[in-house]
């Protein structure tokens, strides 16, 4: 297949791609040469490859930095969504659209192992800008019948990803903890829940997502058990190379926090096969290992 993927040099755009081209597929990657938030620029680009599929990873994904600029994240989220979904449609032969969503959609429906059919109760600004892009996304399958699929991921992790997100905060506190010869590492919120899955187990489902997922539908990608900060934190400091010390830090606790977020993924795995297959273990032994190969 001619895949054709926005936000290729992402964190998951960069594991994609890698993973795309390991199966045999052509891949073209737009990044920061393209700004979909710019309709004629990505409708230039888009139709000129005329790929098979499109998957759209482009967005700004940072929950609590959308609280301090909303409009930003708006207008590459939904806009930029609107834009990609316009030039597929403009295609000769329309591609299949994989959009990239994300659980945050569900908001204040955690507590549960929510399933896709768990009302959209978004409680960030992002989270409402991937609202938007969801629904963009299915008026052009509902209105114009271009075949994409949604995928809300949950909590995914792996090495390469950005130190404003958790896990990877944590590694890399650590790891200064470690060059110091022992420090106090400081922690937000440590009670939350959340449902982890290695990036390179979300690439793969986005994959099959593309090949087999049913136009018009929403897939959780989830792994389905709940880990809490409290217990990724214990265990990446118990592979510390010395001794670390938690130490709490209101300035890393967010505006709201959902207390439990745990994704039923069942209908990927019934209409796809996927599991994932890379224990959380392993990812916290990965990040800290990317950490640690820094400068």
């Amino acid at each position: 297949m001619l895949a054709y993927v926005t936000g290729a040099a992402g964190f998951v755009g960069s594991w994609l791609t890698r993973h795309l081209r390991s199966s045999g597929d052509t891949v073209v990657g737009v990044d920061a040469d393209i700004d979909v938030r710019d309709g004629a620029a990505v409708k230039e680009s888009l139709t000129s490859v005329a790929p098979d599929v499109v998957y759209h990873l482009a967005g700004l994904a940072h929950v609590g930095r959308s609280w301090e600029d909303p409009a930003p994240t708006f207008l590459v989220n939904a806009l930029g969504t609107l834009n990609v979904l316009e030039a597929a449609v403009s295609c000769s032969d329309p591609p299949r659209v994989l959009v990239v969503s994300s659980a945050e959609v569900y908001g204040s429906a955690g507590g549960v192992q929510v399933t896709e059919d768990a009302p959209l109760r978004p409680v960030s600004p992002y989270a409402s800008s991937k609202v938007a892009a969801e629904f963009l996304a299915l008026q052009e399958h509902l209105g114009r019948g271009l075949a994409v699929v949604r995928a809300r991921p949950f909590n995914h992790v792996g090495p390469g990803q950005s130190a404003e997100f958790v896990v990877s905060a944590l590694a890399r506190r650590i790891v200064a903890a470690e060059r110091a010869g022992g420090a106090g590492v400081p922690v937000g919120n440590l009670e939350a829940e959340r449902d982890f899955t290695d990036v390179r187990d979300v690439v793969r489902a986005y994959r099959l997502l593309a090949e087999r997922g049913r136009a018009g539908e929403a897939y959780n990608v989830a792994s389905g058990q709940a880990t809490t900060v409290r217990d990724v934190a214990d265990r990446l400091a118990a592979l510390a190379t010395c001794r670390v010390e938690l130490v709490p830090d209101r300035s890393l606790m967010r505006p709201v926090d959902v207390p439990v977020f745990l994704g039923d993924a069942s209908r990927l795995r019934d209409e796809t096969g996927w599991a994932p297959e890379i224990p959380l273990e392993q990812t916290l032994v990965d990040v800290l290992e990317y950490w640690r190969s820094r400068d």
